[in-house]
């Protein structure tokens, strides 16, 4: 005895349009793709005829997805093939094959994501970007300290007189009032 509940209704309409039973509501393909990726689900009946094109809807969901700059997972030598697959005697068995390939994805998504979550803590991610950003931050002090004239301000520590502390001193002193007057304008500009 299984506790899942009954999958939602949505219905197509002449116009294209989406109409979903369960919330009275019109619904677009980006608000199903939405709900499959929170593990709603749906079957979606052609209004007119009651033939179920839940398939094809989601192949259009697809479709659209790929269509997305940045969004494409399906790489285009995976596309020619299981297009050749269509009519051939192995038709039958690449659906069964896919699934089976997409769970076992799905399993070693969720383990890769945990040993994520145990290697750096609970964002995942977080602490190894905060890591990179202390790193970089310590190289712009390491390279400030040895070229502190390296953006064109200033006379190039070479050109000082060897024997005048006070002269660096009084640089050092004008390029931070400089970098004050700067952080001054743009707390202003906000």
């Amino acid at each position: 005895m299984t506790d899942e509940k009954e999958p939602i209704t949505i219905k197509k309409y002449a116009n294209r349009r989406l109409y979903n039973t369960g919330t009275s509501a019109y619904v677009t393909l980006e608000d199903l793709a939405t709900m499959v990726k929170e593990g709603e689900n749906f079957v979606v009946f052609d209004a007119k005829s009651g033939e179920d094109i839940t398939r094809s809807v989601l192949a259009q969901i697809v479709s659209e997805q790929e269509n997305k700059e940045g969004q494409s997972l399906l790489p285009i030598a995976f596309l020619r093939q299981l297009i050749r697959f269509y009519g051939d005697s192995m038709q039958m068995m690449v659906p069964r094959f896919l699934e089976q390939s997409m769970q076992s994805l799905t399993s070693q998504q969720g383990k890769f994501r945990e040993q994520m979550t145990q290697a750096f803590g609970v964002g995942g991610f977080g602490p190894l970007e905060d890591q990179v950003r202390r790193n970089m931050e310590m190289f712009e002090k390491t390279f400030a300290m040895f070229a502190p004239f390296a953006h064109g301000q200033g006379k190039p520590a070479e050109d000082k007189p060897q024997g005048s502390p006070g002269g660096e001193m009084d640089e050092l002193k004008r390029q931070l009032d400089e970098l004050q007057k700067r952080l001054d304008k743009l707390g202003n500009k906000e």
